[in-house]
Order: C-alpha cells, then structure tokens, then sequence
C-alpha cells in the first residue's frame, strides 16, 4: 500500500449523485479512520452536466486521464437522458469509462437486510455480468456503435459475444463462488439466441470444469425472473451476459429491499469503479430524500477489492466495518422514506458514520 495513503477519483454525475457520493465519503474516511489505516486522499473530477458546461463533454478526456492515475474511483449517477444534443446520442459517461478501462467484471450483490423490508427475505446473491459486450450495441464496436439503420423504418443492433469475453467473466464468477457458498447459476437464452447466449452458456459450462467443488446449473433468462420472485434466497453467484445482467440485477435489488441498497463495483485485473446499480433519480435531486446505501456499499467493495489486491488488511477491515454499521443502522430502524423510514440522506449516512466500530 501507498505509504501516504491511496489516491481515489470522485464523480458526483448529476441528479442525486451530489448527495449520495459525499455520504460515501463521510463514511469510508470514518470507517479507515476506526481501522488505523491512512486516509484517502480524494481527488474530485467533472463528469455529467458539469462537465458538459465547463468543458463541452459529458466525460471530458482530462478526467479519463486523471482516472488513469488513481487507485480506484466513485462514480455517482448521471442523467444522460437529459442531456443535450449531440451528448445525448452519445455513449453515456459509465459506458465509456467502463470501455475506457475495459472494466469487464460487474459485481452487482443483491442481500436483503434486518429491517430491510425485503420482498424476499434471505436474498444473498451476487450477479456477476459480462460489462464490455453482448446485447449493449455501445460497447460493441471500436468505434462508433452497434447500431445502426439501413433504412429510416429498419433499426438493427448487433448482440456480440466472444469466447475471451466469456471465459474471463466465468472465471469470476466461479472465483467468487468458491468463497461464498459455492453455487453457480449460468443465465443465457440459448433455446432461442443458440449462437450468441448459447456460447455463453457452453463457455461458462466448460471453465466450470476446472472448478468441481463448484455446483452448477442454468436457467432461461425469463424463467429466471420468476426463480428469483418464487426463492430469490436459494441462489448464491449468478453470471450472464450484459443486458440479461442490468435487468436482473435491478430486479434482485428491489427483491432484497430497495433499489436504493443495491452496489455495484466494476472491475478489470487492475482497475475497479464503485458505481450504484440504480440512476440519477432526478424527481427527488437536492430534496434530501434519496437512499445513500447502495453508493456506501458500493464503496466498501472498492475497499475491499483494493485492500485484496495490495494484501491490506486495514482497508478489508474498513470495508467490512462499512457493511456492519449499514447493516446494524437498517435494523435499528433507521432508514430512508423508499424502505420505509423517515431519514433523509444525510441523516442517515451520518448515523451509518457515528456507529462505525460501535457494538
């Protein structure tokens, strides 16, 4: 580890991204703080609206490279729906950070807490998603998209999936597997897409080999929603492909509680982004009604991640306190209005903050 301290890029984006990524802030400085580790030194960058006005890009080309040199970053929410023309036709700021960086591996939990007021209670799973390929035609090219348009009334998009893409993502999910409750579930709809999902399945089958403690099984992507509603809490590491992987993982946040408590962290070999799996909610922007935790989580996994790579025990503890205290906060009856409760945003992330390392 860095003798100072690692170096963390901050994205607020737009919408409630200027409430949330700062309440994952307060908390992981606490959480290092409790851990004896050094602080991190936070280095906020443009992106989104901001950067559109003050530099004529939604992700300005300075922030990839600044992005270059830290150990990790946050990334809040953007609205690119709302943007202007031309940058709203444009590959949105997540898509092209991930491609930038070829953050392939999507790690989306999905865990229902105490208090939580899940749909299904003891929903513990993870999905792992394929994030450079796949049906999301503006990952799929080297440039330009994957769509396009021969005529005015034909619009065609291409799904690509490559073997290397594949097995990479397999991997993942059956390393992840292998320390939680070694079950994986391959989601595909090779009954009808037997080319594409269909070589998705077969790989994932195949590096399923070389891991024979590992339980396997598969399931349509349609029949898999109706899985997850009917006993979302048997599953343990789900792995798919792109698109399939964005709607399940939306599905399984509201099924453990909130779409507001789902985190994500985006990863390569060497580069990982903490990133909520839900967007910019601009309806409640600036209102102080919005749910922190997913940003919070999603920051403890890029401790974590980061405390695994450099073999830093400190920042895995600071990850794990992180969790503890957001967990030990929903089930003392402190939540936000879309899980029930009265606190606003930074009621509720100073409260997460002020119980770190408590019992």
């Amino acid at each position: 580890m860095p003798p100072h301290g690692h170096t963390l890029g901050v994205l607020y984006g737009d919408g409630i991204g200027p409430e949330i990524v700062p309440a994952a802030v307060l908390i992981s400085d606490a959480a290092l703080a409790a851990t004896g580790a050094p602080p991190i030194t936070w280095k906020e960058l443009p992106l989104g609206f901001r950067a559109i006005e003050e530099y004529g890009e939604a992700t300005p080309k300075a922030t990839l490279a600044a992005l270059a040199d830290t150990d990790g970053w946050l990334l809040g929410p953007h609205d690119s729906a709302a943007y202007p023309e031309p940058f709203r036709s444009e590959l949105n700021p997540s898509g092209t950070i991930r491609k930038h960086f070829d953050l392939y591996a999507n790690v989306r939990p999905a865990k229902a807490f105490e208090g939580g007021n899940a749909v299904v209670p003891g929903t513990d799973l993870v999905i792992m998603r394929e994030n450079t390929e796949g049906f999301y035609a503006d990952r799929n090219t080297h440039r330009g998209t994957g769509e396009f348009m021969p005529t005015p009334d034909v619009a065609i998009a291409m799904g690509i999936i490559t073997r290397g893409a594949c097995e990479r993502i397999a991997r993942e999910a059956f390393e992840l597997a292998s320390r939680r409750r070694k079950k994986v579930t391959i989601v595909h709809k090779a009954n009808v897409l037997k080319l594409t999902t269909g070589l998705f399945r077969d790989v994932c089958r195949e590096v399923a080999l070389e891991y024979p403690d590992i339980t396997v099984d598969d399931f349509h992507i349609d029949a898999m929603t109706v899985h997850l509603v009917r006993r979302g809490h048997e599953f343990d590491v789900l792995v798919t492909e792109n698109m399939f992987g964005d709607i399940l993982s939306d599905l399984a946040g509201e099924l453990a509680g909130s779409l507001g408590i789902a985190p994500s962290l985006n990863a390569s070999q060497d580069r990982a982004m903490a990133q909520a799996a839900h967007g910019s909610a601009p309806d409640i922007a600036g209102r102080d009604l919005a749910n922190p935790t997913a940003m919070i989580l999603s920051t403890a996994m890029l401790l974590e991640w980061l405390g695994a790579r450099h073999e830093d025990e400190a920042l895995t503890r600071a990850a794990h306190l992180i969790e503890e205290s957001v967990a030990a906060t929903l089930a003392r009856g402190t939540s936000t209005r879309d899980m029930g409760g009265s606190a606003g945003c930074r009621e509720f992330a100073e409260t997460v903050a002020a119980s770190i390392g408590q019992p």
